[in-house]
């Protein structure tokens, strides 16, 4: 095992990055991984995408106090783990279904 390291770009408020750290560590924890450490960071001088995301699939809701941050885990696991996590994580932000929809957060994986 070693420590693999993951990154998603967010558009969130606290709210927001809260429920994703949550949901990052359900999935992490159900892998049998570890979390050695999880930061976030705001993100300056890129462009908008996730911003235009929310106004896109929220039409007439402000963007409240929503930035646009990278959150960083590193995580102690095998490399096939890593892309398992890696993908739950994806399905868990935005699960897709038969309806449109539109994702509680908007993301970007890197």
């Amino acid at each position: 095992m070693r420590t693999r390291a993951l990154a998603f770009g967010l558009y969130a408020d606290e709210e927001g990055l809260a429920w994703v750290r949550a949901l990052v560590e359900d999935v992490v924890g159900s892998h049998s991984a570890r979390i050695i450490d999880m930061t976030t960071a705001p993100v300056a001088g890129t462009d908008d995408f996730l911003a235009r995301q929310w106004a896109a699939e929220h039409p007439g809701r402000a963007s409240g106090a929503r930035q646009p941050v990278t959150l960083r885990l590193h995580v102690m696991c095998s490399l096939r783990t890593r892309r398992a996590l890696r993908k739950a994580v994806i399905a868990a932000l935005c699960p897709e279904g038969e309806a449109l929809h539109t994702c509680r957060v908007p993301w970007s994986a890197y």
